[in-house]
Parts: C-alpha cells; structure tokens; sequence
C-alpha cells in the first residue's frame, strides 16, 4: 500500500458515555499535507475524537488506523509519529519553559538543548526558555504547549483548541507553523471553533449532538 494515500484513517467510530452517545459513526480519511478541522458545537464529541485517535481511548466500536495499519497493534511506531496537545497546555508550573520541553519530549526522544531552544523561538516564546511556566501568561504557554509539539518531530499533529488565548499575533504565527507542517509533507487534526484561515489542504469536519 502506497503510505502517502494510506495516511490517518478513522471508520465508524462509536463512543458512549454512559447511556449518551457521543461519537455516532464517524469517519475519515486524512491524507499527508491534509488538515482535518473539527468543528462542532459544544458536547459534541470533539475532544473525545482526538483522544480516540491518539489511542488513549478505546471506542467502542470502530477503528483507527494509521499508514494502514492499525494503531492499537501498531501503537509504539504510531506513537514514534504523534504529537498530541490537549486543551489545557499541561505545564509543570515550577519547571520553566525549556524544562518543561526537556522532560515532555525527553520521554520521546533524545533531542538537545538547542533543538529546544528552536522550538520556544519558532512558537515566539524563545526569552521565556529560563521561566517558570506558572509566571507565564495564558497565551505564553499556550505557545511553549505548541513548542513542544514543533519538538516532538511527529508526521501527525492532534491539537484540541490550540487558538484558546492567543492574541492575534499569536494566532498567525500558529497558523504559519500549521501550514509549514502540512506543506513539508505532515498531517494535523484541529479542534477549533472558528473557521481556520490557512491556505493549505484544509478539509472540515462538523460534529453535531
């Protein structure tokens, strides 16, 4: 199978919570220099959607594949690929920023302090490296969140509202990195509420309750 066309695939997923069905038969396909955009009012399963595609939840019925094979027997290469950044940017408050990175990414892969320090300076944050993540502003980690995934290396990108408190600035600057990384040959899921002005391959999913 051609790995290019294989890319990210999810089939009738099915989730519940409890007696609510939250996911009802979603499908898609999301090829190399695609950006899936999730949309959807709130509770509609948006967030529930990354975390099944990340392979940290188990639908109950459906699946998930990824180069065409599927990540739950495939899960330690898929996890090698994946960058996953939830909507809290989920900073250790006394770590500073680069430490921050160190530890999260470290788990990951070996990478070195410059390879760090490029990533704060792409995401604009580059003099917050010596920071402690707890005087940062909303928006400042908000960008050390999106650094740590420009650390990461990974060919997928799932990124659940990563616009929340970023100033207009900052939201340019996300939706450069977004199409630099679909144009240099990855893939990303974004959960967004508003429409994304990226001139790339952008497609539109809508979740509805």
């Amino acid at each position: 199978m051609d790995t290019v066309s294989a890319g990210l695939e999810f089939e009738k997923v099915h989730v519940w919570r409890g007696d609510r069905h939250v996911l009802q038969g979603v499908s898609a396909h999301i090829r190399r220099r695609e950006l899936l955009h999730i949309s959807g009012p709130n509770g509609t399963g948006k967030t529930t959607l990354l975390r099944v595609v990340s392979g940290l939840l188990r639908p109950e019925q459906g699946s998930v594949s990824w180069l065409g094979r599927s990540i739950t027997t495939y899960r330690t290469e898929y996890h090698a690929d994946l960058a996953y950044a939830s909507h809290e940017p989920a900073l250790k408050g006394d770590l500073t920023a680069l430490e921050n990175l160190r530890f999260s990414v470290g788990l990951k892969r070996r990478v070195s302090a410059q390879e760090l320090l490029g990533a704060l300076n792409r995401a604009g944050v580059g003099a917050c490296a010596d920071l402690p993540a707890r005087v940062l502003s909303a928006g400042q980690r908000r960008r050390v969140a999106m650094a740590r995934v420009l650390a990461m290396n990974a060919s997928v990108w799932l990124l659940d509202e990563p616009y929340t408190n970023l100033d207009a600035s900052g939201a340019e600057l996300l939706s450069g990195l977004l199409k630099a990384h679909v144009e240099g040959g990855g893939l990303a899921l974004v959960v967004a509420h508003h429409e994304l002005a990226i001139p790339c391959g952008v497609r539109r999913l809508e979740l509805h309750s």
